[in-house]
């Protein structure tokens, strides 16, 4: 339940990254629909209030949301970096549309609305 409502929070129907092949999957797949990774340390809870005020403001049919745990996958979060350019943060949001990063931003910078403006 929310803080403040009797109403059940839904749960954000996030795709969890676990594997390089699967990686190379999804990036494939923005060929064809936006891709956005979001990078989470389950440590942080300047990650946690990232993650919460995303999932409250991302509409998931835009795009396939893509969550990593960064604890448990930290070697993909660096495959990642490997492959897009985009330097290591946590939290952090890529968007990727037809392999191309098209937007990027880390911690509080990371903005749902905006992102759903790009896609």
């Amino acid at each position: 339940m929310g803080l403040f409502s009797s109403k059940q929070k839904a749960e954000f129907p996030w795709v969890k990254l676990t594997s390089s092949e699967q990686l190379q999957e999804l990036l494939k797949s923005s060929e064809t629909k936006p891709l956005l990774l979001f990078k989470h340390s389950t440590r942080c809870s300047i990650s946690s209030m990232a993650l919460n005020r995303f999932e409250n403001n991302m509409d998931p049919e835009k795009a396939t949301c893509v969550y990593l745990d960064l604890i448990a996958y930290r070697s993909l979060s660096n495959e990642i970096e490997a492959l897009t350019k985009v330097e290591h943060q946590s939290p952090q949001a890529i968007l990727i549309s037809n392999h191309e990063v098209i937007y990027s931003a880390t911690h509080t910078e990371i903005n749902a609305l905006e992102l759903l403006k790009l896609i």
